[in-house]
């Protein structure tokens, strides 16, 4: 008797094509996160350079709002870079960072809604908080100026007092290689994405 056995190759299931629908929404969602990606690359290069790379080239200085004195336009966090200026520079509703005592370390940013003049012609700057109903008790002396807001950022001033000190000198280099090695990965992605699509051209062609 001739034993039959049954053939135990299993047939190889074809490979069912892709939905011409579903690469399309798969393309749209990679060019998406791929723009995302990018935007949030940049806002970040942006972020570091107004708050690290530019107040050290120009010499400027950046403070933290500790107080709602100058709520709503700055609230509490809100990152100050300010510029040292002239007194003669200085005019009604400028903003400027001052020392609440001259060679003392406390300092205030308030607007300026006064200036006058001291007996022997110095000048004094009257100083508010926006939130605030009343001046600062003391005008301000030129001595006393530190610098005229030049440009804000929200909520930054957190990290910045997080990372201040002796903090910033290792926070910088390694917000710098992450910022690089983000990129670098971008990059990457996007090269590998771009021979991913000339295959698929060639396939088709």
């Amino acid at each position: 008797m001739i034993a039959v056995h049954e053939d135990a190759t299993e047939t190889a299931e074809a490979p069912q094509p892709v939905d011409a629908d579903t690469e399309q929404r798969v393309s749209w969602w990679r060019m998406l996160l791929g723009g995302a990606s990018w935007a949030l690359l940049v806002a970040m290069i942006a972020l570091a350079a107004a708050v690290i790379v530019v107040p050290a080239v120009t010499g400027a200085k950046t403070y933290t709002v500790l107080t709602g004195s100058m709520e709503p336009t700055y609230p509490p966090g809100t990152l100050v870079v300010v510029r040292p200026v002239a007194p003669d520079e200085l005019s009604m509703g400028d903003v400027i960072t001052f020392q609440l005592r001259s060679g003392e370390a406390q300092v205030a940013t308030h607007r300026i809604v006064g200036v006058g003049a001291d007996a022997t012609g110095e000048p004094l700057f009257v100083t508010r908080g926006d939130a605030n109903n009343v001046d600062d008790e003391d005008p301000v002396r030129p001595v006393q100026v530190i610098g005229k807001l030049w440009y804000a950022v929200p909520y930054i001033g957190w990290v910045n007092n997080v990372i201040n000190g002796s903090a910033r000198a290792w926070a910088i280099p390694i917000a710098a290689v992450g910022l690089f090695a983000y990129g670098a990965v971008m990059v990457l992605h996007a090269a590998r994405e771009r021979r991913r699509g000339s295959r698929a051209a060639r396939a088709e062609a």
